[in-house]
């Protein structure tokens, strides 16, 4: 419990951090992409979403496979550019930043994505071996229940627990505030997950 409040980074350094990753995850690769492949602006369809869900919806598979790579790619090189040149703990604050970035980018007034990808991404640039537990959960409810909404906010809830009970405090802790803002930023999702409203894996609704 003591190495979760002992910190060894300075106040510099670690606004840096949060600066740096905070520009590379407000980068909108989704609004960026789907408007060089002359499909205009992802914010008009679907669920008005910067996210690579919503750029599934213009039927470009392709084009939602990338954006879900360079979300997720680019909070994992924030975390890792932090950790190389500042250690670990600038690392996991540029990460949990580009997170922020992703769901709050200052260039589109602050409404972004949801942020599973960059979620995902900062796990892969701290605690790579996490990927795959976040994988397993998700599989293992998407075959289950069929919703992808909920496959990702019972991933999401399980990761920071895993983290915590393999000692590593500090990303669990910066892990699970991530989480708590993922839920609440899937508000709509959970009341249509209640209602039984939600939309399944597969389906064109």
């Amino acid at each position: 419990m003591s190495e979760l409040f002992n910190w060894q980074i300075t106040l510099p350094i670690a606004a840096g951090a949060l600066i740096l990753g905070y520009l590379l995850g407000s980068i909108p690769f989704g609004l960026l992409l789907t408007r060089a492949a002359g499909l205009g602006d992802i914010r008009s369809i679907g669920s008005g979403n910067i996210g690579a869900t919503n750029v599934l919806r213009t039927g470009n598979k392709k084009l939602a496979a990338a954006t879900l790579l360079l979300d997720a790619l680019k909070a994992t090189v924030a975390a890792l550019i932090g950790w190389h040149f500042f250690g670990f703990e600038a690392g996991l604050l540029a990460g949990f930043a580009a997170f922020i970035g992703h769901l709050y980018p200052v260039w589109l007034g602050f409404k972004g994505g949801k942020g599973v990808a960059t979620y995902i991404g900062t796990l892969l640039g701290v605690a790579p071996w996490m990927v795959l537990v976040f994988a397993v959960v998700w599989l293992t409810i998407a075959k289950l229940s069929k919703y992808s909404s909920l496959s990702a906010l019972v991933a999401t809830l399980i990761v920071p627990v895993v983290l915590w009970f393999i000692q590593e405090p500090k990303i669990a802790a910066v892990m699970a505030v991530m989480t708590v803002i993922s839920w609440v930023k899937h508000k709509t999702n959970i009341e249509r997950l209640i209602a039984g409203t939600e939309s399944r894996i597969g389906s064109k609704g």
